[in-house]
């Protein structure tokens, strides 16, 4: 009798917005609180259904929020004049990616990307220098976005290529100053280029942006209104092309 009185009380109480706890009277508030206890005790598994639900309900408030962000963010994240696009350029399906030429995983995600531009004809693909690996990281970037005003297309992927797939320790100035040499470019050009205020408006934008779509890690895709993180691998990521092909969205 006690359970089932105390099992009324505790569904009233969720169920009925008016019979708030400060309501009940201090023999209710025991009762309920001890039955609230004795179940969870006895059965343990409710607390992990409950975290997951609350996991799942947060993970999705955050990704229609970025959602949110991307639609805001649009013209910069896919059409800025502070980037290189590479494939197909009037490509039907845009894969954005947040890079910097010190991370690991991007040199594994390069393969990825090199193959989807093969394997689909019309993918174009944006490439956005998010150096968040240290001084290195941003001196590359300074070399990268200057080389962009002597190269485009297939050759800035070739640049890029040179540069991100190095293997032999960390990628600064020195490193990008050396590809950009190796494939001919104007040096004098380059210096002058990468001291100015346009170089520098370029990162920060990219970096202004990422930061509100909380992006702190490289490799970051953006794909429709959807952004993924890591590398995710060739499958996933055409997988989620195809998608959004189908429904504007990387899950249908």
């Amino acid at each position: 009798m006690r359970f089932r009185y105390a099992l009324g009380l505790a569904l009233a109480v969720a169920l009925a917005p008016a019979a708030r706890a400060d309501s009940l009277t201090p023999e209710q508030k025991t009762e309920l609180g001890a039955f609230i206890k004795d179940y969870l005790v006895g059965h343990p598994e409710v607390l992990r259904e409950a975290i997951d639900a609350l996991d799942k309900h947060e993970k999705a408030d955050a990704e229609a929020n970025r959602s949110k962000l991307v639609a805001q963010y649009a013209p910069q994240i896919f059409s800025s004049k502070f980037q290189a696009d590479v494939g197909n350029a009037k490509g039907s399906t845009t894969l954005v990616e947040f890079f910097d030429y010190n991370c690991h995983f991007c040199k594994g995600a390069l393969p990825d990307l090199a193959r989807l531009m093969k394997d689909d004809p019309n993918l174009r693909v944006v490439l956005k220098d998010f150096p968040v690996l240290g001084p290195g990281s941003m001196e590359a970037a300074r070399v990268a976005s200057a080389v962009r005003n002597q190269l485009s297309g297939d050759r800035f992927w070739e640049f890029h290529n040179k540069l991100l797939g190095q293997s032999h320790g960390p990628v600064g100035k020195k490193e990008a100053l050396a590809v950009a040499k190796e494939m001919g470019l104007d040096m004098d050009k380059l210096e002058k280029d990468m001291a100015s205020k346009e170089i520098e408006a370029g990162l920060k934008e990219t970096m202004a942006m990422a930061d509100d779509l909380q992006i702190n890690g490289t490799p970051t895709f953006v794909m429709g209104d959807s952004v993924v993180v890591g590398a995710v691998g060739y499958d996933e990521l055409k997988a989620k092309l195809e998608a959004v092909r189908k429904c504007g969205h990387v899950v249908c």
